[in-house]
């Protein structure tokens, strides 16, 4: 009996097993689009999840943003804004995600984002920006190497 029952349990984690290949198979590591558009939805997670060792973990070792400010600096005002509100939220209400074809080691997202920011449960800021990351393929990971907003 007990066998039995223990095969019924096995064969109702069928159908998600299943689904857990499928969906791992769509970010195969061999489809660098999936895993771009996998690390741009982990670099939105870190940032709402506030944790600035994981962003950083993203950001290619020569990164700049706005042009002219490194990695360094994204740092701190990454940690300044994580120190003023508990709750981060960013919702992408547009998003394009591409690799370069004459650069394959190279991908860019451009997004509309709408960013907000909370001390509790009602956000005290909401700022929409029009946002535009390239990232670069290093040893097989992107990472991200110039962000640009407005």
């Amino acid at each position: 009996m007990f066998l039995i029952r223990s095969f019924r349990v096995k064969l109702g984690l069928l159908p998600l097993l299943m689904l857990m290949v499928l969906l791992l198979g769509g970010c195969s590591k061999d489809d660098p689009q999936a895993r771009l558009e996998a690390t741009v939805r982990q670099l939105q997670g870190n940032i709402e999840a506030r944790d600035a060792g994981a962003v950083m973990d993203l950001v290619d070792e020569r990164f700049r943003m706005q042009g002219d400010l490194d990695a360094d600096r994204a740092r701190k005002t990454m940690m300044g804004i994580f120190y003023r509100y508990a709750n981060i939220k960013v919702f992408a209400v547009g998003h394009q995600t591409r690799i370069d074809p004459a650069s394959p080691l190279t991908g860019y997202t451009e997004a509309q984002v709408l960013v907000t920011g909370a001390q509790g449960l009602i956000p005290e800021r909401a700022t929409p920006y029009s946002v535009r990351m390239e990232w670069r393929l290093v040893d097989q990971e992107w990472k991200l190497y110039d962000l640009k907003w407005e």
